[in-house]
């Protein structure tokens, strides 16, 4: 056998290797046919496809590149090759590609089709849906573009245009990949989580092997209070993968929900041994410790994540309210008044650093920002509750009064609420028997501020 033969040989062998789903070997052989021919096109391209589908999106470009290279007007190429661009992030290398295809061939659809999800990236919203009108110009009901614009109402919080555009994707082809993950996804977001279990579920039976679904299924099942299917979620996933941390994680959350702090930390420390730098794993150590009185331990390791968890709201408020608890004010008022330079429209950040303010003294100061989280969150009944504790500490029960009685309207059967709000009745009734007596000093009482 010459080496021409033997270079279509192993291309042919590439071919077997592919439908056996072994892309490694496949990627060799076809490197190998290469070495000896490097002037077919094909077998480039065919490269390119095998390196995409392992994921290796770089290395499929220079494949894809190669080809071109042999045939540059070969428009399948291009379009692979400005897909993959996209996902490299080079945007524009990717966008130039789709215009070369447009200039070779203005009714190829996929010229269109895949520059919506390359606009979507660039945030230029417009640009992607005049794509998808033009491509549906040529092909009226495509299920990709269909999915890609869906993406793009998606990243701009638009949901329920997402969901209608994936909805007709799955109208066309029901098993267009992703879509049904993607219109759970939705659904979570719109805070609408039996609609996003379902979803999840059927995703799963598509692709049972998928443990980032299942995980995402048990998140949702765990918001719903369905704490057992959750924990069965998450332990599938440790029986597919035993050293998945995402699992563990939310297994220990579990568990620290439940109470069961001994539990909680075990699964955090499986965490750590393989991620010390896991997202939020130092907080969540922290609050197991304080669950279970070691408040020692605590501090180090919630020390420890301030540095960490800088970038990320959820887990500075969940810190600056541990250090409240545990009377650090200052050291929380501080990474509030950081946190509101940032975000200064976040609710629970101004009421936290209101409630500083109050347990320091700084009842003026302390008002502002909860005026201010008041105005961001309306219906904050804990917000009017310190509001009313604030002016009774200034000794202004009108309005202490006026605050209490709109926390009632929003909160009617919470306790603490209820006792202010008598308090300040008998408070009130006082104050007219001692005027009358002519009496102008009056006995403070003291409540603690809410959070």
């Amino acid at each position: 056998m010459n080496e021409w033969m033997d270079a279509e040989s192993r291309a042919e062998r590439a071919q077997e290797l592919i439908q056996e789903d072994r892309l490694e070997e496949a990627a060799e052989e076809l490197r190998a046919a290469i070495r000896i021919n490097p002037y077919n096109p094909a077998w480039y391209f065919n490269l390119g496809l095998t390196l995409e589908a392992m994921e290796d999106y770089i290395a499929a470009c220079e494949a894809y590149e190669s080809a071109i290279e042999l045939d540059p007007e070969d428009i399948e190429s291009l379009n692979c090759l400005g897909i993959n661009l996209s996902r490299v992030a080079s945007y524009a290398e990717s966008l130039r590609c789709f215009e070369r295809i447009e200039s070779l061939d203005p009714l190829y659809e996929p010229a269109y089709c895949n520059r919506i999800v390359t606009y979507s990236e660039l945030g230029q919203h417009e640009e992607a849906e005049l794509m998808f009108y033009m491509a549906r110009q040529i092909r009226d009901e495509c299920p990709s573009c269909l999915f890609n614009i869906g993406l793009s109402f998606y990243t701009r919080g638009l949901y329920e245009r997402a969901i209608g555009c994936w909805a007709e994707t799955i109208r066309i082809d029901p098993d267009f990949p992703g879509t049904h993950s993607r219109i759970a996804d939705a659904f979570w977001a719109l805070g609408e989580l039996e609609d996003a279990r379902v979803y999840y579920q059927q995703a799963i039976e598509r692709d049972p092997e998928d443990c980032s679904l299942v995980l995402d299924l048990g998140e949702v099942l765990m918001e719903m209070g369905r704490d057992s299917e959750a924990e069965n979620s998450f332990r599938s996933v440790l029986a597919i993968e035993p050293h998945n941390t995402s699992a563990s994680y939310c297994l220990g959350k579990l568990a620290e929900n439940q109470g069961d702090y001994r539990a909680a930390l075990k699964y955090y420390r499986s965490v750590m041994f393989q991620d010390v730098d896991f997202p939020g794993i130092g907080l969540r150590m922290a609050k197991s410790f304080l669950g279970r009185g070691s408040r020692k331990l605590a501090m180090k390791y919630l020390f420890a994540e301030i540095d960490k968890s800088h970038d990320d709201p959820e887990s500075i408020l969940e810190i600056s309210e541990i250090l409240i608890d545990t009377g650090q004010v200052g050291r929380a008022y501080e990474i509030l008044c950081r946190f509101v330079k940032v975000m200064p429209s976040n609710p629970v950040a101004r009421h936290n650093l209101a409630v500083c303010c109050f347990m320091r003294g700084e009842f003026d100061e302390g008002i502002r920002h909860c005026h201010r989280a008041m105005k961001l969150d309306p219906e904050s009944s804990l917000a009017l509750y310190n509001m009313a504790l604030a002016h009774m500490h200034k000794g202004q029960v009108v309005r202490a009064r006026r605050y209490i009685r709109r926390a009632m309207k929003l909160s009617p059967g919470d306790e603490k609420i209820c006792r202010l709000n008598k308090h300040l009745g008998t408070d009130s009734l006082w104050r007219r028997i001692r005027f009358k007596l002519g009496r102008r000093r009056k006995k403070q009482r003291h409540i603690s501020p809410g959070r």
